[in-house]
């Protein structure tokens, strides 16, 4: 147990138990889906989340400014959000923010300052903010929009009386009901869920169901007529018997399509349907009987019909989907296999995705798909400190990349590694060039949003970078191709904002926590913070995991174009106590490649 001073921010819905009445499900579902998209704006300012609650949640701050900041930017966003639905599915927090000691024990935080934060939260608008006069003060001469002084308020079982400030955004009062109705039906714009295609086979086959709706949802995000859910919005509802409606509720889909996969010998029956889940309606159905070599051709005749179906609803750019580059099952399979490995994330997965997508492209060199994500897996080995990253080895990458491209020249996936390769080795522009062509392509695509903030990541430009890594969290692209959380924690150290570098950090090693990158952001931003006994115990545990890491080893393969960036990173290495040269005593039987 310890004693530290902290800001802190309560938060709860207006009207929640009202809505619970109304639609139970429904209500839950849209408050899992606000709360999952209000996660970045706080690891941005530095903030933790120190419990969720039944309406609402609890977070922590090291700085008012960045809890007020934080505070504000939830709300923008929430007005925003609400701005698109109609009045009665509208949800808004409130937010209660304060400052001063409190005590810490076991990750939860406790004390009459956190109490409060939770009584000002009661008196804050729906919508808006309440900040105590004491916080305020603090954090007034930092803030970009004007509050209004609410007087004092008397709370129950707080001694003294509290000043509040507060502050509402404009659009976070509801909109009337009768304004919905005047909104033309082909001004919506329709995003689409693949539900994870049910494997009706033996249990050797599940990878081919998943990598069938993997692809599906690559064919539909190559349009840029309706918005397309990545793969880890929709596939954590797999195997499970969720309602279609509580499922388009939580991930906010106008239209989902779900189907099945059974496969014999040489034949396979797939099986599909596109909902509307708000109705119920069965829009579309089709069943598909083919041999296993006419696979492609199917694909492509479902996402016509889908296309076609859904064409009352959105204005169509186009009406066929994307023609298919390889007609060699074999090579196909291979390549399902090795996307299945991939999804995994560990370092034996990745080996036996390289050699499987290496096998694919032997069977089949016109599979562009299957070089863009064998760029992608070496690029993260390299990053993840699982390979060595060698000359050669970045000249296969730019190959295989350029191979992508020019095989499949409308896919956006293909140009996104591109680019990823172009900045990483300093050529700045065709990286720019490669993203821009990436987001032209699918303005939907999140990741082509994501990799262009790398190309500003890399030559300096950090608050833009933020605003597109922040961007992509927040529509729920958590797809391991990409590595947001790493990449924010980089760009707000380069900010100087250690504070949300150690939260970012953090984020990323959750879902890895060998992950070479974020373990030597979090041990410079400490030492930048003068934390120095956590600055060094972080940088023996980076030290352990990759006991040949120096500080000229790692910054080898970082162009960044910026010279004070670079400056800055290693002087925050250093500090932390990272070696700066070639190691005295290295045992080479247990030497680990640790370049990136």
């Amino acid at each position: 147990m310890e004693r530290r001073l902290a800001a802190i921010v309560c938060a709860d819905v207006a009207g929640y138990s009202r809505m619970m009445g109304a639609d139970e499900a429904g209500t839950h579902a849209a408050f899992k889906a606000h709360r999952t998209a209000i996660h970045p704006i706080i690891l941005n300012h530095g903030g933790r989340v120190v419990k969720n609650t039944g309406d609402g949640f609890l977070l922590e701050f090291p700085s008012i400014v960045g809890a007020t900041e934080a505070a504000i930017a939830i709300q923008t966003m929430m007005a925003e959000r609400n701005h698109q639905l109609p009045a009665d599915r509208a949800m808004q927090f409130r937010l209660g923010i304060h400052m001063g000691d409190v005590i810490s024990d076991e990750d939860e935080v406790f004390g009459d300052d956190v109490n409060i934060a939770v009584r000002l939260e009661s008196v804050a608008a729906p919508g808006g903010i309440a900040i105590s006069a004491k916080a305020y003060g603090e954090a007034a001469k930092h803030l970009s929009v004007p509050l209004t002084d609410a007087g004092t308020h008397r709370f129950k079982n707080i001694n003294q009386p509290v000043g509040v400030w507060t502050w509402t955004p404009e659009g976070a009062a509801p909109r009337r009901a009768d304004a919905v109705a005047t909104l033309g039906q082909q001004y919506r714009t329709a995003i689409v869920g693949v539900l994870p295609f049910a494997n009706l086979s033996g249990e050797h086959d599940e990878y081919f169901s998943d990598g069938l709706t993997e692809d599906l949802i690559h064919a539909l995000s190559l349009q840029s007529f309706y918005r397309v859910l990545s793969r880890n919005s929709t596939f954590p509802f797999k195997g499970k018997n969720v309602s279609t409606r509580l499922i388009a509720r939580e991930i906010d889909a106008t239209y989902l399509i779900e189907g099945s996969v059974r496969r014999a010998g040489t034949k396979v029956r797939v099986t599909a349907e596109l909902i509307a889940p708000e109705s119920g309606e069965q829009i579309w159905t089709g069943r598909y009987d083919r041999d296993i070599g006419d696979l492609f051709a199917m694909q492509d005749e479902i996402t016509t019909n889908l296309s076609a179906a859904l064409a009352t609803e959105i204005f169509r750019a186009e009406a066929s989907a994307p023609a298919r580059l390889t007609t060699d099952v074999t090579a196909w399979d291979r390549f399902l296999k090795g996307l299945s490995h991939y999804y995994r994330q560990t370092k034996e997965d990745f080996d036996a995705s390289i050699a499987l997508f290496r096998e694919a492209i032997a069977l089949d060199p016109k599979l562009s798909i299957a070089y863009a994500y064998l760029v992608t897996i070496q690029i993260q080995s390299i990053q993840f400190g699982w390979i060595k990253g060698t000359r050669e080895l970045w000249a296969e990458a730019r190959m295989l990349a350029e191979t992508s491209v020019r095989l499949d020249p409308r896919s956006s996936f293909a140009f996104q590694v591109l680019s990823w390769v172009d900045v990483i080795d300093g050529r700045y522009e065709a990286g720019q060039d490669a993203a821009n062509r990436a987001v032209a392509l699918n303005p939907y695509d999140m990741g082509a949003r994501g990799v262009l903030g790398i190309c500003h990541f890399i030559v300096g430009e950090h608050r833009k970078a933020i605003e597109l890594f922040s961007m992509a969290a927040q529509r729920g692209n958590s797809d391991p191709r990409y590595q947001w959380a790493a990449l924010n924690a980089f760009s707000h150290y380069l900010l100087g904002q250690y504070d949300a570098t150690l939260s970012w950090a953090r984020e990323q090693l959750y879902l890895n926590s060998n992950h070479l990158q974020a373990l030597a952001i979090r041990a410079a931003a400490l030492a930048q913070l003068g934390r120095a006994d956590e600055a060094a115990e972080a940088t023996g545990v980076l030290l352990s995991n990759y006991p040949t890491l120096t500080v000229e080893r790692h910054l080898k393969n970082f162009h960044w174009k910026q010279a004070s960036d670079l400056a800055h990173y290693r002087e925050g290495l250093l500090k932390a106590g990272v070696p700066l040269g070639k190691l005295t005593l290295v045992q080479t039987d247990v030497k680990r490649a640790a370049d990136s």
